[in-house]
């Protein structure tokens, strides 16, 4: 590492770089012993579709908890995935073909193992939600309406009321969920840190809105948590997507992989006024042009493959785009295309623009990029398990090695019943190896974490201040100085914001949020290279030599270490 006294320029090496961040291990104090306590066989942290399905897989004679951070347990960014689940469903398409697009999308940073795995599975986990209950959109036959998005080389996307296949997908876990008798969900629980005990994860520290702090001890425990989006201005994520899992997973001693790699959705309707809502890929998918200000269709000029080209592609030519026209948005439009097919296909984003005044079948729709998908997160194995022992994670808070650098569309649905699955069965078997005696027993776990919270801080203020500071210098265009600019702003918000008081949720939040928008900067800072969801302008071009991950570890002293890791070949 060379520092010229402003920005720091990192170099490719297997040495290990700890870096000037520091976190304690708890966020708070506490002693268990004085805490009430819950004991769970399977403990899940987030009732989005990868936890709940992994809920539903456990063993009916196991006692499952679920833990949900809202109020409303459809409140997760898999109840907003409009687009729909990729897999080969069309007796013309080929897993084949699907595997080489998810490696093409990733570029060249998928573990093609999990790739693989991931794309054989599909059809059985989708057949298994068919089972469950969910509704796809079929055509008269009886066949699976199938959709087509970026990045795709085949039409392979199963939808369900037209752009509500999320909310339709939630919707059949929730209800199963529900049904079971092993399954307890409990709304509105924060889950602050995972406890650990000799190395080993053995449960949560929980505030909850009925009762206060108190102790879930699981056998094993599964991190659903989501994804990071609210850590950026602009997103299209739920509001409760502040990267609690990951940060909890770091302080827990969990291996972090790929944080560099977000993921800039092209297409989030701007308007003033309205929440920053997805315009779905597949919009594009069905024919949608990306026009200019002056109608100028542009796409072709940055890419062959023009509106199907993958996210990145698309997010980074509108941005130029932008900037070439001086605009503050590009637009979507469907004009040219059949308004009762419109309809038909997108009848939730036809409601969201008729707010506004946008007719989606003859009105431009103004887009730009927003934050959409974390392909970084806590390092698993091909089954779910992090490097803790008796801890596992899914979903957008995990790195399964399946998105490489850039998501395929419609992948992230079916990593979570992949994962999911997998996650439960194997949480099941391993907590079946655990005995009673051993289990219900309480560990001696307490935390002396000295507080140094300011009562006259605002807050909200300083939350909103870190979205916009991560949008101006960790967005769509990276560079070195911007990059160490924000370093340097957190570092100095870090001097009199870290660790909030026990009943202060709002501040736990922005715990979370730094650490995860430090690690984020400091991955962005050593990966000198562009590559899928990362771009850095100093280095426009992918470099061989960065053909590795970028991996995250808490050292026992507080700091954090990065070193880079070769690819599995």
């Amino acid at each position: 590492m060379r520092n010229d006294g402003k920005a720091k320029f990192y170099r490719v090496s297997g040495i290990k770089i700890t870096m000037n961040i520091s976190t304690p291990r708890y966020l708070s104090s506490f002693n268990v012993r004085q805490l009430p306590h819950r004991f769970t066989d399977v403990l899940v942290v987030g009732s989005g579709l990868a936890g709940l399905r992994a809920a539903l897989a456990v063993s009916k004679n196991q006692n499952v908890t679920v833990l949900t951070k809202p109020v409303d347990i459809l409140y997760s960014n898999s109840d907003r995935a409009q687009g729909g689940i990729a897999s080969v469903l069309d007796p013309t398409d080929q897993f084949e073909k699907h595997i080489q697009d998810t490696l093409i999308a990733g570029a060249d940073l998928c573990d093609q193992e999990v790739v693989t795995r991931v794309v054989s599975e599909g059809p059985r986990r989708i057949a298994e939600m068919i089972e469950m209950g969910t509704h796809f959109d079929v055509h008269a036959d009886g066949s699976l309406e199938l959709g087509r998005e970026g990045g795709h080389g085949m039409n392979r996307v199963a939808h369900a009321k037209g752009d509500a296949t999320g909310h339709e997908m939630v919707q059949t876990v929730v209800r199963n969920a529900r049904a079971a008798k092993n399954i307890r969900i409990q709304k509105e629980c924060y889950v602050i840190d995972l406890l650990t005990h000799e190395g080993r994860c053995v449960g949560a520290l929980v505030h909850d809105a009925q009762n206060g702090q108190m102790v879930y001890w699981a056998k094993q425990t599964i991190l659903a948590t989501g994804g990071i989006g609210q850590l950026y201005r602009e997103t299209t994520n739920s509001p409760i997507a502040t990267g609690d899992g990951i940060a909890m997973a770091l302080r827990a001693g969990a291996k972090l992989k790929d944080m560099e790699f977000v993921q800039f959705h092209p297409t989030v309707l701007y308007v003033a006024g309205s929440s920053r809502s997805l315009i779905s890929e597949a919009v594009r998918g069905e024919g949608a042009y990306l026009i200019d200000k002056s109608g100028y269709r542009f796409m072709a000029d940055y890419d062959e493959r023009a509106e199907l080209a993958p996210r990145d592609v698309v997010s980074r030519a509108i941005v130029a785009h932008m900037e070439k026209t001086h605009s503050t948005t590009v637009f979507l439009t469907l004009a040219h295309k059949d308004p009762e097919l419109i309809m038909h296909r997108f009848p939730g984003i036809a409601n969201i623009c008729a707010h506004f005044g946008i007719d989606i079948t003859k009105d431009r729709i103004p887009v730009r990029p927003g934050v959409h998908y974390m392909m970084g997160g806590v390092s698993v194995d091909m089954e779910g398990r992090t490097t803790v022992p008796g801890l596992w994670a899914i979903g957008e808070a995990s790195c399964t090695g399946l998105h490489g650098a850039n998501r395929l569309a419609s992948n992230s649905l079916l990593e979570a019943l992949v994962y999911g699955v997998s996650a439960g069965i194997g949480a099941s078997r391993a907590a079946a190896e655990i005995s009673d005696d051993e289990h219900y027993r309480v560990r001696p776990i307490s935390s002396d974490t000295q507080t140094t919270y300011n009562p006259t801080l605002h807050l909200q203020d300083l939350t909103n201040a870190l979205k916009s500071l991560m949008w101006r210098n960790a967005g769509v265009k990276r560079n070195a100085e911007m990059l160490t600019e924000g370093l340097e702003t957190l570092s100095q918000w870090r001097k009199y914001t870290f660790n909030g008081e026990k009943e202060d949720l709002q501040g736990w939040d922005l715990q979370n949020m730094m650490t995860v928008s430090m690690l984020i900067m400091h991955a962005a800072l050593l990966r000198e290279e562009t590559r899928g969801g990362h771009t850095r302008t100093e280095f426009p071009e992918r470099r061989p030599e960065w053909r590795k991950h970028t991996v995250f570890e808490r050292q026992e002293d507080g700091t954090v270490a990065v070193e880079t890791e070769e690819m599995k070949d």
